[in-house]
């Protein structure tokens, strides 16, 4: 059985299996709507039932609230459909053209940027290029059929290797096997790239990007595409950790700062160690970004990092003035088992 769902206000129409979910049907069919999680995590993939009736699905509560529910609102990543649809969602324009692969790669490199963040260097092959936007994501394919999901580090211009950096979880499958038994030249493979966080290359707002621990990856990926399209509106990254240890690219980003006029750089950490001797921000990343910007309604935001981060800060920033539509964020879970 297939079920027909129709997009509004694109027009847009296209067909989901029978237990398909509305964004995985999208995606197969080359209808980009927004999304970041696909776990019913983080909220992006939002949208209305305009007709029709879905199974809503598994999703966490913060993610979707009962009086957004009771709305007609729904996750597309979650929801599947149980008739014929009419949903209202707004589409990603600068996706449609990237094309979704699974590819096989070989590692080339692991390189320790922290005692728990490992920099992996992966070589598609011969002759192969992986299209992508700067700060979008792939999933690693295990062999027991899980995925595990990091955000691409470097820049479209910068496709030599892919670049991921993996934070080391307590009891993590996969970055337990990056840390203690990947070697140079093992073989993976993926599936990519996803997700709709990517710089907005049409606005000429001044842009916030926040990015807590490993959530700097795609930050990273999305600053250096815009130093090299040569963006000239302001650039302000405030990243957040809790000891210094966890500004693991430090040094560039002090770099990045005196190349580029247009660019400045707040670290902020949480609880640094007696031996950092931090005399910078303290506190939370979101609360550094209101203190020195109270009126954000003139600006766009861009922000990473887990999910706990992601929510406190988008309370914050509404409260102080951003527009819903100038936030753009990537909300991740470390995984386990």
């Amino acid at each position: 059985m297939t079920y027909k769902i129709h997009v509004q206000p694109s027009g847009h129409e296209f067909t989901a299996e029978a237990g398909e979910t509305v964004l995985a049907a999208a995606l197969r069919n080359g209808v980009h709507l927004p999304y970041s999680c696909r776990s019913g995590l983080c909220g992006t993939c939002k949208g209305a039932i305009v007709a029709g009736a879905v199974d809503y699905g598994d999703y966490q509560p913060q993610a979707l609230s009962v009086s957004e529910k009771a709305r007609g609102q729904a996750l597309f990543c979650r929801a599947k459909p149980l008739a014929d649809l009419t949903i209202q969602v707004r589409e990603i324009a600068a996706a449609k053209d990237i094309r979704i692969r699974i590819l096989p790669c070989r590692v080339v490199r692991l390189a320790r940027l922290a005692p728990d963040v490992m920099g992996l260097s992966l070589k598609l092959p011969q002759n192969d290029r992986l299209q992508f936007l700067a700060g979008q994501y792939i999933d690693i394919l295990l062999r027991d059929g899980k995925r595990r999901s990091f955000s691409l580090a470097n820049a479209p211009h910068d496709d030599e290797f892919l670049q991921l950096h993996i934070k080391h979880v307590p009891n993590g499958l996969f970055s337990g096997h990056v840390f203690n038994a990947l070697k140079e030249k093992d073989l993976l493979r993926f599936e990519g790239p996803f997700g709709n966080f990517f710089l907005r290359e049409d606005s000429t707002r001044p842009a916030i990007l926040m990015a807590g621990g490993t959530g700097f990856a795609p930050i990273k990926g999305i600053l250096e595409h815009a130093f090299h399209l040569g963006v000239t509106r302001p650039l302000h990254l405030f990243w957040g950790g809790r000891a210094k240890q966890d500004l693991y690219l430090h040094d560039l980003v002090l770099d990045w700062e005196k190349a580029h006029a247009n660019f400045r750089y707040t670290p902020v950490l949480s609880a640094p160690a007696p031996d950092d001797r931090w005399t910078g921000r303290g506190g939370w990343v979101h609360e550094a970004v209101v203190g020195d910007y109270p009126d954000l309604s003139g600006h766009e935001i861009y922000m990473s990092g887990p999910p706990p981060m992601i929510k406190a800060a988008k309370q914050a920033f509404s409260a102080h003035g951003l527009p819903e539509e100038c936030l753009f964020y990537d909300s991740f879970e470390n995984a386990v088992g």
